[in-house]
């Protein structure tokens, strides 16, 4: 697999899960190499690893399909984004 740059993820690229749909939307980059991903239909914010990315193009692809992906995206935002929003 190949090395992703995370700098080329941007605000509002969907998320397309390896069998070709779009699951998500980022919302931003976050530390900790996060991809904090917008509000689902709940409101509620997820958190995907950038170590999921295969490729980014105009989509961010990630390396498994949506079903698994939605099981195991955090929906507790990550300590350390956590920590920095603290300082700020």
């Amino acid at each position: 697999m190949q090395n992703v740059n995370a700098e080329q993820i941007r605000p509002h690229m969907p998320v397309v899960c390896s069998d070709g749909g779009q699951f998500a939307t980022v919302d931003h980059t976050d530390v900790g190499d996060t991809i904090k991903l917008t509000k689902d239909e709940q409101g509620q914010h997820h958190w995907i690893p950038v170590s999921w990315v295969t490729r980014v193009d105009e989509h961010v692809h990630v390396d498994r399909p949506g079903q698994q992906a939605m099981q195991q995206w955090s929906s507790e935002e990550p300590a350390a984004a956590e920590t920095a929003s603290t300082r700020s």
